[in-house]
């Protein structure tokens, strides 16, 4: 009877540790599609609350640059061409969470067939606080067609 009990415990918390990272996942996948919508619409101010303190990018054009970097170039009227981003993979260390994928981004004569947006590859990662997840930092490369 105690073993039976033992692992009755172990399931349990095993289980819930499992919903527990399937929700995280879940916002996670959530936040990704949310913070790319509110880059398009330009919205800054809830993009600051996405964003951490000392979030950093390092854009595909090998340019690191930081949350004030990006702002300053929203409001002076750039508006980033629409990205469409496909998850590979998400990983969680803790209250950290890796997310890698490939994206294609419009270019800059702003077509719209897919076949012709360029790919990259990126890597956000996101850190859980008491504000919730946020991200912390960004890389996007462009990936070489040959």
């Amino acid at each position: 009877m105690k073993t039976f009990n033992f692992f009755l415990i172990c399931f349990v918390f095993i289980s819930a540790h499992a919903i527990g990272q399937s929700n995280d996942e879940q916002e996670i996948r959530r936040l990704e599609k949310h913070w790319t919508a509110l880059l398009d619409k330009g919205d800054t101010t809830s993009l600051l609350k996405i964003w951490s303190k000392d979030y950093v990018v390092n854009n595909p054009n090998g340019k690191i640059v930081t949350t004030q970097d990006i702002i300053a170039l929203m409001n002076s009227g750039h508006i980033f061409p629409a990205v469409e981003r496909i998850i590979e993979k998400i990983t969680f260390n803790q209250n950290i969470a890796i997310v890698m994928g490939k994206e294609l981004q419009q270019p800059s004569n702003m077509v719209t067939n897919q076949d012709e947006w360029v790919p990259r590859r990126f890597t956000n990662v996101w850190i859980r606080s008491e504000n919730g997840w946020q991200m912390a930092a960004r890389q996007s490369s462009e990936v070489i067609r040959e």
